[in-house]
């Protein structure tokens, strides 16, 4: 692991503090210290399946994978990995997981199977800590745009400046267990603020998955962000006017602070009727699951043949009075 300001041995572009490689062309960082490999060198379970990586723990057997329940197989990478610093603790149980999954299938609507909440069989419950980066930014942005404040003959008035913004707890996922709607729905559901500092035992809780995402990645990513959540905090109260256009901003991030977090989750396996399907429920609020279940095909056909009659009905009626 690098301190700031060390060069890369390849292109000689400077590494940030943390870095594992380097953001440009890609090359490992130099060699850590004994206690920094220690940190990065580890075992991992590998999913044959859908490719996500979980920390290998010898009391929690995971035979199979906790995010679609493929066969996993050991593996030693070769490169260091990104491991979560900070966990947020789970603050839904077992028991209450699956009372939730149960009132979630009693609740999906008409085009759903009547029986699906009796004859479905809950095949796994498993917790797991899927991972992610915080970014918490401090940036200068300058601005132009056209509004309608300060037009007298026109529609438009040109505008221009410069503000400071403070934004805090930008998270990337990193997962490659989840996919990206699937967090990007858990997200809103964890608080930030319960982080804690990751601790030895907690794979004997639930498993962690390994970052699959580089550092220069996540940061592409958190630049699309900061730009659309800069541009949404100009257009709100900012740029003087209640219409906008033509706004162009360039970011100056004066701070960086990124954390490497573990977000907790139960992910859920039910059969129904020979199929498997998966739901994922956040680990911190009962009320946000999102997952699969089967439609019941005869009432969908059903409501489309209504549908069709109501409209044949409804044009000969028309017919009717217009003759």
């Amino acid at each position: 692991m690098t301190t700031a300001g060390d060069p890369c041995r390849r292109c000689s572009s400077p590494f940030e503090d943390g870095d594992l490689r380097c953001a440009v062309c890609g090359a490992a960082s130099p060699a850590p210290l004994v206690d920094d490999l220690a940190e990065a060198t580890v075992e991992v379970l590998r999913c044959e399946g859908c490719g996500a990586a979980v920390a290998y723990c010898v009391t929690a057997r995971a035979p199979q994978c906790a995010f679609c329940g493929s066969i996993v197989r050991l593996e030693v990478p070769e490169d260091p990995l990104e491991q979560a610093g900070l966990i947020l603790p789970f603050t839904v149980d077992r028991s209450r997981a699956e009372e939730s999954f149960r009132q979630w299938q009693g609740g999906l609507g008409w085009f759903r199977p009547a029986d699906l909440r009796s004859a479905s069989r809950l095949e796994t419950l498993r917790a797991l800590w899927w991972v992610g980066w915080a970014f918490d930014v401090d940036a200068l942005v300058s601005w132009t745009a056209d509004s309608d404040a300060g037009a007298s003959r026109a529609d438009w008035a040109p505008h221009a400046g410069q503000t400071e913004l403070d934004l805090d707890g930008i998270v990337v996922s990193a997962s490659r267990g989840l996919t990206p709607r699937e967090t990007s729905r858990l997200l809103p559901s964890y608080d930030l603020g319960s982080a804690r500092e990751r601790e030895p035992g907690d794979e004997a809780e639930a498993v962690v998955e390994q970052f699959e995402l580089r550092r220069a990645a996540a940061r592409r990513q958190v630049r699309s962000e900061l730009e659309r959540l800069v541009a949404g905090r100009l257009r709100n109260g900012v740029i003087p006017g209640r219409r906008f256009r033509n706004l162009h901003t360039s970011v100056l991030a004066r701070r960086l602070v990124t954390r490497r977090l573990a977000f907790p989750a139960w992910v859920i396996a039910y059969r129904y009727r020979g199929a498997l399907y998966r739901c994922v429920l956040s680990g911190q609020d009962a009320a946000c699951l999102l997952g699969e279940a089967p439609i019941a095909v005869a009432r969908v056909l059903l409501a489309v043949l209504g549908a069709v009659l109501g409209v044949l009905g409804l044009a000969g009626l028309i017919s009717l009075i217009a003759s």
